[in-house]
């Protein structure tokens, strides 16, 4: 009896040290993202580089991130859900550990790029392996406890991040990240188990290269639209190779016999609805991740640290947000719930838009608090949803999708954004300066402006500081009602696609 009870004992150890492998693997997703927003400036002044190259210090990462995320979850259904993310962790770390030493912008683009990929194979897996392992209740909880980690990473990442820039370099924010990658390394070779699905095939590699191709180019074209114009060949160009591609996606995926995306699966409104949900907090949270680290450091003039610190507040209820959901989620629908978060969001979006000043971060606290707490709602049921609609067996599939969309968003939405920010300074310059400066030089101003680079901004024009300033003000605040609007709408949306459904539904109460 005593022997029974010690490896019962054993197994439940190893169980909840795989769950802390899994927190570990995916707090380094938020600190892939915000580290590198928060240290742009240092990279920039260290190593020089265009605004489109030290964009894609940030977008690069994201881009095959998500690109890679579909593949990756069929990937763990085949060869194991600890193999692959055993592998995912191992690359990331070394990749992680070569882009202190990049003697280039460049050089840290592509190296973002491939840890990406890497990022993808250990979330992948991570993710399945909990829906293998947990059920039912508590893998809601499990899952909001995910979410919390993710919080962890974006609430005190940008603040990690600049405390480490200011005391020993921006390299250490990645060798840092690269450290609890070896932690997480560790755990999950001694206590994870291994699993696949039986009756996976082999690898769909046409949809997974076709879908691959056809993001990568899309989201290419968009980065490329401030500096070249939407009427460039090769935005333009982008766009329809994208489209061409992706319709040869969807061709592929109809004829092969095990295809790396069910396409039947959108035949369910919840399913659809899912996916919605992934996407919205790329659009009214990550952004702002990304975006007000920049704004704070170039426009307001606040050291690193000082950004890192006033990033709490939009983070910061990712906290304890989650946990609260999962605790709802007992009385009140997932989708409900979710909905009812968006809307505060999107009133937070609204009022962070009429708070904002040219040169101060006062009064922002409040609405960004908002912010935060409206996406935590979402936030710690969305994983537990995402598998909720579809068969046990079929747990890698739907998580690689979830996350492909979730991630592929964050990219996306990072670049439209990004973009609209641009281009909206850039008319506005146009509008003034027209005849004044010529269109290249106010372009490239307005792409600075974008990244929060007002000094070089200003510099390419000139005498136009203020003016440059007040424009980009005003585009930022466009931006922050545009999204607010989108929120609104997107929360309609949830509550009837998703109103009714509970996070630990199963795939038979569906129907």
């Amino acid at each position: 009896m005593t022997q029974i009870t010690s490896t019962a004992d054993r197994i439940e150890i190893r169980v909840w040290l795989q769950l802390l492998a899994a927190c570990l693997t995916g707090i380094l997703i938020p600190l892939s993202f915000t580290g590198p927003a928060v240290v742009l400036p240092s990279i920039s002044h260290s190593l020089g580089g265009t605004a489109v190259q030290l964009s894609w210090v940030v977008n690069g990462y994201i881009l095959t991130y998500g690109s890679a995320m579909m593949a990756a979850g069929s990937l763990t259904d085949i060869y194991g859900r600890k193999r692959i993310w055993l592998l995912g962790l191992g690359a990331f770390t070394l990749l992680t550990l070569m882009i202190p030493y990049s003697p280039s912008v460049v050089g840290i683009d592509i190296l973002r790029l491939a840890q990406g990929l890497a990022g993808a194979a250990a979330f992948a897996g991570a993710m399945s392996s909990l829906a293998q392992t947990f059920h039912g209740p508590v893998r809601t909880r499990v899952f909001s406890l995910l979410g919390t980690t993710f919080g962890i990473g974006l609430a005190f990442g940008p603040l990690a991040s600049g405390w480490l820039v200011v005391t020993a370099g921006w390299q250490w924010v990645f060798i840092a990240t690269a450290l609890i990658a070896v932690v997480g390394f560790a755990l999950v070779l001694f206590a994870a188990i291994e699993s696949r699905n039986p009756h996976a095939a082999g690898l769909d590699w046409p949809g997974a290269i076709s879908f691959t191709a056809a993001l990568t180019l899309f989201t290419y074209a968009i980065l490329l639209a401030p500096e070249n114009g939407w009427r460039s060949l090769s935005v333009a160009g982008s766009l329809l190779l994208s489209l061409g591609v992706f319709i040869g996606f969807v061709l592929i995926e109809r004829r092969v016999a095990r295809p790396m995306l069910d396409l039947t699966l959108f035949r369910s409104p919840r399913f659809i609805g899912v996916q919605v949900l992934a996407a919205s907090p790329a659009f009214f949270f990550v952004v702002l991740i990304v975006m007000l680290p920049g704004r704070f450091i170039g426009i307001n003039g606040q050291s690193a640290f000082e950004a890192g610190k006033t990033m709490i507040a939009l983070a910061a209820p990712l906290l304890i947000v989650p946990f609260i959901a999962a605790l709802l989620a007992r009385r009140f629908t997932s989708g409900l719930l979710s909905g009812v978060g968006l809307l505060l969001t999107a009133a937070g979006l609204a009022w962070l838009a009429h708070g904002l000043t040219g040169n101060s971060a006062n009064g922002l606290i409040v609405p960004m608090l908002l912010i935060g707490t409206g996406i935590g709602l979402p936030w710690g049921l969305m994983d537990a949803m995402a598998v909720s609609v579809v068969e046990k067996e079929r747990a890698g599939m739907a998580t690689g999708i979830f996350n492909a969309v979730r991630v592929s968003a964050d990219g996306i939405a990072i670049a439209i954004a990004g973009a609209v920010l641009a281009l909206l300074i850039q008319g506005g310059l146009l509008d003034v300066l027209s005849g004044a400066a010529d269109t290249h030089s106010i372009t490239e101003a307005a792409n600075r402006a974008a990244l929060g680079d007002l000094d070089h901004a200003a510099a390419l024009l000139p005498g136009q500081r203020r003016l440059t300033l007040q424009i980009y003000d005003q585009a930022f605040r466009t931006l922050l009602y545009l999204l607010a609007v989108g929120a609104a709408g997107t929360a309609l949306l949830v509550f009837m696609l998703l109103g009714r459904l509970h996070a630990h539904d199963g795939a038979a109460q569906e129907k």
